[in-house]
């Protein structure tokens, strides 16, 4: 499936005896991380009713402050990250050593992601357009919600077209490009906080949360590239084993409470209860979430690899593997007919707030919503998918990968920042523009 190719086009071995044989830890580790994404988009979507009409959507970080400490469990973006940079490490590698042209690969893993893109995107223009007609009864608050997940992707492009220095820096510094990384993320919060004494230092987050942001986005590189190296060096060897595993945990656990006790936010994910952000744009506290989540992949493997060689979870694991980069893109689309069925059958999908009668079993018929209405929406996404070409072959001319990339990285951009109406419409012409530029033309076999 076009899909699919994104999330699994490289393979990584078990053995060197093995090379086609896929690692089903790693998928499971991938497609899981998705998979809480997909539930945690849905647990914090809070749509509100008024007079039978949906009149706007909350989320749960802006309303209950507790929350936060959730988002140090879902904030898994860095575990696929990590995964991801496992998966692709040698395959980088060897390229490297025969001297192919990187921007090759990137490229078809961009035209992996553009094709599935255009096809949501054209979905949800219709869906804008229709919203139109009807004076936004169809769109209505979920506006920004059906593209506020296209940052994931942007991020994903970014970092992998930096995989070769990645891969370059673990060859010649080993641990000490994650330690270079690391100080580096924690110059840039350092120089944001401007400290003027020791007493500062001690309230680094608070100072690095009242400061301007725009010094801050250099974490935005930094930051992320932090999974992806990590995920080299554990390819490569250079830290393995439960005990290693134990001192992440311990590490990630000490590294947050001393980021909340300096005045870091909370939450890891978007802006919390108070408005502030470890996200927008990252800052050092992120990182202790990935320090937990590496210890979990080191701390779990045995127990992990022994449960995936049971015939029927390994079956489950392959099987959400191939789903899950269609059930990322349309999951959000499942709220619209999830709203409007909690609504019809007088279901509790808008309960208040935490802490009030019914919140929680409100959340749970919504989720369950959810949960049902996404299956005929990826039902028609797979089938869709399945009858499209298979293998298009991927341009090998830098210019035009160059003027493909910008095309979908700016119709991405444009989708995230104004939503599906007017951002979709525009976002779909770069995305679409890109798929196309990004092809050999025409196709071999025509």
């Amino acid at each position: 499936m076009a899909t699919q190719s994104t999330l699994a086009s490289d393979k990584h071995t078990k053995s060197p005896s093995s090379p086609t044989e896929r690692d089903l830890y790693l998928d499971a580790l991938r497609a899981g991380a998705l998979l809480v994404v997909v539930f945690g988009h849905w647990i914090a979507t809070l749509p509100r009713f008024d007079g039978g009409l949906e009149i706007q959507t909350e989320h749960l970080l802006k309303i209950w402050e507790p929350s936060g400490f959730i988002t140090w469990f879902v904030q898994v973006v860095p575990l696929f990250v990590f995964v991801s940079a496992t998966v692709s490490a040698d395959g980088v590698a060897h390229r490297m050593a025969q001297g192919h042209r990187q921007m090759h690969w990137w490229a078809g893993r961009a035209l992996a992601l553009a094709r599935p893109t255009v096809t949501y995107l054209a979905a949800i223009t219709l869906i804008a357009l229709l919203s139109l007609y009807t004076g936004g009864r169809v769109l209505g608050p979920f506006n920004q919600s059906l593209t506020i997940h296209l940052w994931f992707l942007i991020m994903l492009l970014a970092v992998q077209a930096l995989l070769p220095l990645s891969v370059e820096a673990d060859r010649r510094w080993g641990l000490g490009a994650v330690v270079g990384l690391v100080v580096a993320a924690a110059v840039v919060d350092v120089v944001r906080a401007m400290p003027g004494s020791a007493a500062d230092i001690l309230r680094l987050g608070q100072r690095v949360t009242d400061s301007a942001d725009s010094i801050g986005w250099i974490n935005a590189v930094l930051v992320w590239l932090l999974p992806q190296q990590l995920g080299i060096a554990w390819k490569r060897g250079r830290f393995r084993g439960v005990w290693t595993g134990l001192f992440f945990l311990v590490l990630g656990g000490f590294w947050l409470v001393a980021a909340l006790a300096s005045g870091y936010p909370i939450g890891m994910v978007g802006r919390d209860f108070h408005g502030d952000s470890n996200m927008l744009p990252p800052t050092l506290a992120l990182v202790g979430v990935m320090w937990l989540q590496v210890g979990a992949v080191l701390f779990f493997e045995r127990p992990g690899r022994w449960l995936l060689d049971r015939r029927r979870i390994s079956g489950a694991v392959t099987m959400l593997s191939a789903l899950s980069m269609p059930l990322y893109l349309w999951h959000k689309l499942a709220e619209l007919p999830a709203a409007w069925l909690g609504d019809r059958f007088g279901l509790p999908v808008d309960a208040g707030l935490p802490g009030e009668p019914g919140f929680w079993m409100g959340r749970f018929w919504w989720i369950v919503l959810c949960s049902l209405m996404v299956v005929p929406v990826i039902a028609l996404v797979v089938a869709f998918e399945m009858r499209r070409k298979q293998g298009v072959v991927t341009t090998s001319r830098p210019r035009i990968i160059l003027a493909g990339g910008f095309s979908l990285m700016a119709g991405l951009v444009v989708s995230l920042a104004l939503g599906a109406l007017p951002g979709a419409l525009i976002g779909l012409l770069g995305v679409a523009a890109a798929s196309w530029l990004l092809r050999v033309h025409p196709q071999p076999g025509r």
